[in-house]
């Protein structure tokens, strides 16, 4: 049995963990808050004290965390994974990082003779619970056709995009639209509520419309019922966005609307919308977080 150490079991990673112990992948897992690991530990999987000790002996770590910061400590922190990989051992970071930290980690595992693949994903809970995730990959062909079996127990699609890096500057792009179109949603909505359109009727035309996508089918009626329980939370959008703007200026490149929406998500996240859905920005703009 092939085994995993699987690093960051919060709303997300919880069920694509669930779908690696489902296809057969032994399970030696980490999370921040031992109690998220319970579950898992009751099907079987070792649950580990530091990332270190979850990656000893483990042929694959997957990681899903918030960010540069949580992946620097459990990667390359004093109880990191990486200093306690065996060489050969291929990393799969699934986290949304910058392109940057996903380098220097690729750099810091090349080091020990560890394979190291940023491999963002498209997708949010549903997608994760029903292996519908898309993953964008980083990162050395062969370690990228190494990690195929895993990828394609928790996903449907899997590209490679190029070197280190590249898996996490596509993933920025993606999530750059991503919550530049939830926030022209919420504007929309915003004024079309104000002169009287009816929700369900918003729906049905904008689904149909040039505009259609699946955000429209996710976040509209998330607004017109007012039910921002979270998908994918503001603060996780806020933080892409702020990445993508740091992004684009390292690259030499305006980006003004990805400014504008990182600025009202930021806004959003500041008056304490950060844990609800990134759809919850409608609140922000609307007034409606104002209110009294």
């Amino acid at each position: 049995m092939t085994t995993v150490a699987f690093l960051g079991l919060g709303a997300m990673g919880a069920p694509m963990a669930d779908n690696l112990q489902d296809a057969g992948f032994g399970l030696r897992v980490w999370n921040r808050t031992r109690s998220r690991a319970e579950p898992l530990a009751a099907r079987g999987a070792v649950v580990c004290a530091t990332p270190a000790e979850a990656a000893d002996g483990a042929g694959f770590v997957v990681s899903m965390v918030a960010d540069d910061e949580a992946t620097r400590a459990v990667m390359l922190g004093a109880d990191g994974a990486i200093a306690a990989a065996a060489p050969g051992t291929v990393v799969i970071d699934a986290s949304t990082n910058s392109p940057d930290m996903a380098r220097e980690v690729a750099r810091a595992a090349a080091a020990r003779g560890v394979a190291y693949l940023d491999a963002p994903v498209s997708g949010s809970l549903a997608q994760a619970r029903g292996r519908e995730l898309v993953f964008m990959v980083g990162g050395e062909p062969a370690a990228f056709d190494a990690a195929r079996p895993l990828l394609d127990a928790m996903g449907r699609q899997a590209h490679r995009i190029g070197p280190s890096g590249a898996g996490a500057t596509i993933k920025l792009v993606n999530n750059m639209l991503s919550g530049t179109v939830t926030a022209a949603l919420a504007e929309a909505a915003m004024v079309a509520e104000a002169a009287g359109i009816d929700g369900d009727a918003l729906l049905a035309v904008l689904a149909e419309g040039a505009a259609g996508s699946r955000l429209v089918r996710s976040k509209v009626p998330k607004i017109t019922a007012r039910d921002f329980t979270a998908q994918f939370q503001l603060a996780l959008m806020e933080k892409d966005l702020r990445y993508f703007v740091a992004l684009a200026q390292q690259v030499d490149r305006p980006a003004p609307l990805a400014g504008l929406v990182r600025a009202q998500l930021q806004a959003a996240r500041r008056a304490g919308l950060g844990g609800q859905d990134v759809s919850a920005v409608f609140q922000w703009v609307s007034g409606a977080s104002r209110a009294g």
